[in-house]
């Protein structure tokens, strides 16, 4: 699966959300102009937790035999505009704590004006290349920020309800990720929803979204 750098456009960007973006209220609050497309899976790639406390996506290393994904990441779809695509680098701390690159993901578009947005995902999937906020870098696995896990049940909670697969959520997020949020984090967690501003200590503060 080939990387390519992405690039500003005065076309909508095809963004595939995985992390706390899954979350729709906060994807409004970040990106006012976005519009929430479907459900989208990113093949032979793995969804951890890195040592920032914030999620990411690991590619995989495939056997040459191996026809079937070895692992799956599912994200939520949605159509950027320009605008919208620059205060989403501001959130996701471009090129700092992530990069952006197009990949192909698998998508099962929603039907615009029926029902919630549900999706079916055991149809026959679109193939396409979405926008993904990829770290490199900081690939092993580690603990979430407690405000974090906040932010990823709610988005998992809309992920649910909009037809990403219950087994992904409990094999997949659910091994990072407790159900149950800490209720004292949920003030610091709706700012960061807003305006996420990174809280490690560093020797040079830098400011950084996710």
């Amino acid at each position: 699966m080939e990387a390519v750098v992405s690039s500003m456009s005065s076309t909508p960007t095809l963004y595939f959300g995985y992390g706390s973006n899954l979350w729709l209220h906060q994807m409004a609050q970040r990106c006012p102009t976005s519009e929430y497309l479907g459900v989208a899976r990113l093949p032979n790639y793995r969804w951890i937790i890195n040592d920032r406390g914030y999620a990411n996506v690991v590619q995989c290393r495939v056997p040459s035999d191996t026809k079937d994904p070895v692992e799956e990441v599912y994200g939520l779809v949605y159509s950027l505009l320009e605008n919208d695509e620059a205060r989403l680098d501001v959130n996701e701390g471009v090129p700092i704590a992530y990069t952006k690159e197009h990949l192909e993901a698998e998508f099962w578009p929603a039907e615009k004006g029926v029902g919630s947005g549900w999706v079916n995902v055991t149809m026959e999937p679109q193939r396409t290349e979405m926008l993904v906020y990829i770290d490199r870098e900081r690939t092993e696995d580690d603990v979430p920020k407690k405000e974090y896990c906040f932010r990823i049940n709610e988005g998992t909670k809309d992920a649910l309800r909009l037809g990403v697969p219950q087994d992904y959520v409990d094999r997949v997020i659910r091994s990072f990720i407790p159900a149950k949020s800490d209720k004292e984090a949920e003030q610091l967690a709706r700012k960061q929803a807003l305006d996420f501003q990174d809280e490690r200590e560093e020797p040079a503060p830098i400011l950084v979204r996710a």
